[in-house]
């Protein structure tokens, strides 16, 4: 019985490369399949892995309709035994569904390869409607490792430098470059002094926590914790400054 199957990971944990693997065990058995792929690292029409393996694709955009792909290459008689669909959280989910199509009415196996969720934590559509679809869902096993050696979980953006948590959901054109890391670190946080412009301001940054330090950042002192009033309204607040087992409550409650 024909599967759709989801194969996911973060960035760097290894869904092209088997991706590849699956298209070479089904192919070197004798049985031809179709490869999908969408804006790759190798450019358009192409399935390729960061350790250098490659293959030609068919490029997917959202006027693709795999059904009817599926029953033109059919009606000409090509054999279509299996389907690799590689970057499938950028696909619509309409698109998912026409993949589901083929499994139920052509009983041809899909194999689909992607990210679950982007850098705001937030699922892609095609993942979405994978997790809704899908026979069955199959994390990586060998997982990506954060900067801080912990197992990546996540996606974060980074812009200039910094990590962001706000912007488009692809931006495909830019210099914008997107890594894993877990979800620990995936926070921004902002520091700031403690009765400073950018404290009475704190809203206008794009920050999941600020961070209220004391006017003169590690000195180890205690500063007046009302300050802490003056933040304006939105991000959670992490207090720093001279804390101890002691004072911790003092400052919790004023």
């Amino acid at each position: 019985m024909a599967q759709l199957i989801f194969f996911c990971g973060t960035m760097d944990s290894g869904k092209s490369t088997l991706a590849l693997q699956a298209a070479h065990t089904h192919q070197s058995r004798g049985r031809p399949g179709l490869i999908f792929s969408s804006t790759d690292r190798a450019g358009t029409g192409k399935l390729s892995s960061r350790i250098g393996l490659r293959a030609d694709a068919i490029e997917v955009d959202d006027s693709v309709n795999f059904h009817e792909y599926v029953l033109d290459q059919l009606a000409k008689s090509q054999k279509v035994d299996f389907i690799i669909a590689d970057e499938a959280q950028f696909y619509t989910r309409t698109q998912i569904e026409q993949l589901a199509t083929i499994v139920d009415s052509l009983e041809i196996d899909v194999f689909t390869f992607g990210i679950l969720t982007d850098f705001r934590t937030e699922l892609f559509p095609g993942a979405q409607r994978l997790v809704e679809l899908a026979d069955a869902i199959n994390p990586l096993q060998v997982g990506a490792l954060c900067w801080c050696g912990a197992r990546a979980t996540h996606q974060a953006r980074i812009v200039n430098g910094v990590m962001v948590s706000e912007g488009e959901q692809v931006l495909l054109s830019t210099p914008d470059d997107v890594v894993a890391v877990s979800r620990s670190v995936r926070w921004v946080i902002k520091a700031v002094a403690a009765g400073s412009i950018d404290a009475r301001n704190a809203n206008q940054f794009a920050t999941d926590i600020v961070l209220l330090d004391a006017p003169h950042p590690g000195s180890g002192k205690v500063f007046d914790w009302s300050l802490a009033g003056e933040l304006a309204a939105g991000p959670r607040v992490l207090l720093a400054g001279g804390l101890t087992p002691e004072n911790v409550s003092d400052a919790i409650f004023q």
